[in-house]
């Protein structure tokens, strides 16, 4: 139970990575204040949370709203009276085409939810954050690792994050909150499910060809899952690595080595 009676705020609640980061934290002993704009998929999470003996705060969040945010932050402190973690889950894709064609306003877009919604949150939290020695886990890609054509737009959101990460962590750490990165690599989850299963009809082969051609290139010869990207967040967010902070963990099962 190592987030054992601590409340954490995760924005970017979904199906995949989000559930597995509301459960994992719930599992560890935390209560969890939940984000997202789709309210019922919310409600669907926090009942999950509950049924593990765990208190959940589902709050409907636009986090490109600054008032939307502020509201979120209120709701929290409210409700459970503290705040010791923050994760960062929320993401945007930007058009995967090349930059040199790349509609500029589709990039500003993603920027402002990959990257300034994730300062505009840490800011609003820092003053809870700073009074219980917290812990702030932005979700991050390992498009980090590569520069593939068409990514371009994707890696420049998700440098942006990882450099507010870093440079949060220089500046909180004197208050005591650490800042730290997770760059999952491919996440086993519905969407990757459903395009492995797309690009199998495509090609006329069983999807578990696909992934098994995919997993091949990796150095456990699968694919991460998202309760495992989660572990890695609550490792994070826990007393465990109170001495690690400006860090990225790549979790990717060797796909990239870091």
């Amino acid at each position: 139970m190592s987030l054992e009676n601590r409340v954490i705020v995760i924005s970017g609640v979904g199906p995949g990575l989000g559930r597995g980061l509301a459960l994992q934290c719930a599992k560890a002993g935390a209560d969890v204040v939940l984000a997202a704009r789709n309210e019922a998929r919310l409600t669907e999470v926090a009942r999950e949370v509950e049924k593990l003996g765990r208190r959940a705060v589902p709050v409907p969040t636009d986090i490109t709203d600054e008032a939307s945010c502020a509201r979120l932050a209120e709701t929290a402190l409210d409700s459970c009276g503290r705040v010791d973690g923050l994760v960062h889950n929320a993401f945007a894709m930007p058009p995967m085409t090349d930059l040199i064609t790349m509609d500029l306003d589709a990039i500003r877009t993603a920027f402002e939810t990959n990257v300034v919604a994730a300062l505009r949150l840490t800011q609003l939290f820092v003053p809870a954050l700073a009074e219980h020695g917290g812990s702030v886990v932005m979700i991050n890609s390992a498009v980090l690792r590569h520069s593939r054509r068409t990514y371009g737009a994707y890696k420049m959101t998700k440098s942006g994050l990882l450099s507010i990460a870093q440079s949060l962590a220089t500046e909180l750490g004197p208050r005591g909150v650490r800042v730290n990165t997770v760059a999952p690599g491919y996440i086993w989850a519905d969407n990757l499910q459903w395009y492995f299963a797309f690009l199998a009809k495509k090609r006329g082969v069983p999807t578990q060809q696909v992934y098994d051609e995919t997993a091949a290139g990796l150095d456990l010869r699968r694919l991460p899952e998202p309760d495992e990207i989660a572990d890695a967040a609550v490792f994070l967010l826990s007393p465990l690595a109170r001495a690690i902070t400006g860090q990225c963990l790549d979790v990717n099962c060797g796909e990239w080595h870091h």
